[in-house]
């Protein structure tokens, strides 16, 4: 085969791929924005290969530091096949409906023109949350453990945008995704949640909605997503308070190393069983403890602790609404953080 035959057949793939994402990304926008202007860029391919220098030093899995016109942008290409690409025009979409609010990472564009679209969002400069919470010690010269104050105010932060998500919209949407791999901070450590991908609104008439398949053996999932395939907004709050436990406990919830259980256990499952039984401090990531505490920190602790537990409910209706959750890690948030010197006499103790 020729080379210009060769060019002109992929220049001719290029433009059915352009074509197909294309409609679809017309119509899921049509359907769901409201008439709301939301610019999204086109980029093309070449372009995004040269702003990645030929997608050279990943960031990690699928995320790429990207270069155009002297911004840095993080450039995502989708594996190639159908099931993915329309997963990809689903982010797109959704991080686009909810990109005015604060703690989304907010897309710029997007590439049409392979088989599955390579997405582009605004970059954030401190990288991944996981990176600063799994923190091993062969990983800790990169990536020094968040404190806890910081910790708490992701847990906030994301629950908030949670919120949004079950109620801003005419019909909840449910995320299905809150892991701390999809989570990015900014300069300022600022939360970005990502990963729209599974996310899927609940249909009017309806109280959950059935989800995709393959996400079943993805994850350690909802008790109701096994059982039924089909999930509600209370299904996000069971995967928020597994964040909770990471957060908490500096592990992950598919790979515990430091607590005592067995490698088939999940951490929900490890502290529900150990809870009444273990001090906080056992249960707590030893990085908390490394810089100087306060009186309220271990009440701060136990309060994430319940209200992570209240989250993985295994019924569904015992477990809070996620906006119920951002008001109590507001109220946790805000207890007094009043030090107080052991060898302090009594009378300056009180005057505190």
């Amino acid at each position: 085969m020729s080379k210009k035959s060769e060019e002109r057949k992929e220049k001719e793939r290029r433009e059915r791929a352009f074509i197909e994402n294309g409609s679809k990304l017309l119509e899921k926008l049509i359907v769901t924005c409201n008439d709301k202007c939301i610019p999204i860029r086109s980029f093309s391919a070449q372009e995004l290969q040269l702003a990645t220098n030929n997608y050279k030093n990943p960031l990690r899995k699928l995320w790429y530091k990207g270069y155009l016109e002297g911004r840095s942008f993080f450039v995502k290409p989708i594996p190639d096949n159908k099931i993915w690409a329309d997963f990809a025009i689903n982010d797109l979409v959704m991080s686009a409906q909810m990109s005015s609010h604060k703690n989304v990472l907010k897309p710029v564009g997007c590439c049409l023109e392979t088989q599955s679209p390579i997405l582009v969002y605004e970059s954030a400069m401190n990288g991944f949350l996981m990176d600063r919470i799994y923190v091993s010690h062969d990983t800790r010269q990169q990536h020094q453990p968040m404190e806890w104050s910081s910790r708490l105010k992701v847990a906030r932060q994301i629950a908030h945008v949670i919120s949004y998500l079950h109620t801003a919209f005419s019909r909840p949407v449910i995320h299905m995704a809150i892991h701390m791999r999809n989570i990015l901070l900014d300069e300022h450590d600022v939360p970005k949640l990502d990963h729209f991908f599974y996310s899927v609104s609940i249909p009017e008439g309806e109280i959950d909605v059935e989800v995709y398949d393959g996400l079943w053996n993805v994850y350690f999932n909802p008790p109701e997503l096994e059982a039924t395939g089909k999930v509600t907004e209370k299904s996000d709050v069971y995967y928020f308070g597994e964040l909770l436990l990471e957060l908490l406990t500096g592990e992950k919830s598919y790979d515990i190393t430091r607590l005592a259980t067995d490698k088939y256990s999940s951490l929900i499952a490890y502290i529900h069983t150990c809870a009444q039984a273990c001090c906080i401090n056992e249960i707590v990531d030893p990085a908390i403890f490394s810089g100087k505490g306060d009186v309220s920190l271990e009440q701060q602790l136990q309060a994430v602790l319940d209200l992570a537990l209240t989250c993985t409910e295994e019924d569904p209706q015992r477990r809070p609404t996620m906006v119920d959750v951002t008001k109590e890690l507001r109220r946790i948030e805000s207890y007094a953080r009043v030090q107080v010197h052991p060898t302090q006499p009594q009378a300056e103790k009180a005057i505190l």
